[in-house]
């Protein structure tokens, strides 16, 4: 289940450094280690601990040799090559990176709608859920969440689930560094929180792309990184039928699929692509004999294992 939103106010006071006085307060000192505590059990992963070896021995490379200073350069430049090349949303060199539901999870796909909320596209979207018995993830916008708390709540309170997807949703999240991000993260945190109670236990970052830094940001928030199985690029305005089937072709239990309520792709007549795709989809999965669902189930039984993909 979710954490309780008391542990975002936490993360928004650390995030702006407010004072804390009084009988009982713990200590700056013991705050931070409280707040670093998520970090003793998380671990870089393979590449990005290579990436920081490095740099570490450049570094001290170049204080040594500094005549050598060119080629220490050339080799990070080529570091920083191979981490962007690893920055693909289904990518998992740079971390746990949830792309397909764990095996226990049986015949079931996971349906998770990104952008949102919209106050005019996820209401249509909700209705629709209802009608087929089906639930999903919303991957929110922070600075949406925050002015739409109501809608926010009537999500949670038809059974799905609402997720973290940064508070701007920047084209250039996956470039900026650590304490910007962590920014994005906690930003969102904080508005999901105090909207419904409960704070995201998923992250999808914006696009999909990765930043190299991400991980341990994550880790501190309690956080799991997810992308997808199959997307329908309905945000581009497509045909249904061609984003239907790019949804459908291959169609597999343990699929996370990927859709958008909020800046949705519109057909000629100015109806969302979504609400077009939506019922067929669902009746699809249906007669595949697959369960469609939000992330919930993952969230309870979620390890490093089972984010790692198939």
């Amino acid at each position: 289940m979710h954490r309780p939103a008391l542990g975002c106010r936490a993360l928004s006071d650390d995030l702006t450094d407010r004072p804390r006085r009084g009988p009982g307060r713990l200590s700056p000192a013991a705050r931070l280690a409280a707040r670093l505590a998520p970090l003793r059990a998380w671990s870089p992963a393979p590449v990005p601990r290579a990436s920081l070896w490095l740099h570490g021995v450049a570094a001290l490379g170049i204080v040594a040799e500094p005549q050598h200073w060119p080629q220490m350069l050339a080799v990070l430049a080529g570091n920083h090559a191979v981490l962007g090349a690893l920055m693909h949303p289904r990518s998992t060199q740079l971390g746990p990176n949830l792309v397909a539901l764990p095996g226990t999870m049986g015949k079931a796909v996971a349906l998770t709608f990104d952008d949102g909320p919209d106050p005019e596209v996820t209401p249509r979207v909700l209705d629709l859920l209802d009608r087929h018995g089906a639930t999903a993830s919303f991957f929110v916008i922070g600075r949406k969440a925050a002015r739409h708390g109501a809608l926010l709540r009537e999500i949670g309170r038809r059974g799905h689930t609402i997720e973290n997807h940064s508070y701007h949703h920047a084209k250039s999240f996956a470039c900026r560094g650590p304490w910007a991000l962590r920014r994005e993260v906690v930003l969102t945190q904080r508005a999901v929180a105090e909207a419904t109670g409960v704070a995201p236990r998923f992250f999808r970052a914006p696009m999909g792309l990765r930043s190299p830094l991400l991980d341990p940001v994550l880790a501190l928030e309690g956080l799991q990184l997810v992308s997808w199985t199959r997307r329908g690029y309905d945000g581009r305005g497509d045909d249904p039928g061609r984003v239907l089937d790019r949804l459908t072709r291959g169609l597999a239990a343990r699929d996370i699929l990927l859709l958008h309520d909020g800046t949705p792709g519109t057909r000629p007549r100015g109806e969302a692509a979504v609400l077009a795709v939506l019922p067929p989809l669902l009746a699809r999965c249906a007669a595949a004999g697959l369960r469609v669902g939000s992330l919930a189930p993952v969230a309870a039984r979620a390890s490093p294992a089972a984010a790692a993909g198939r």
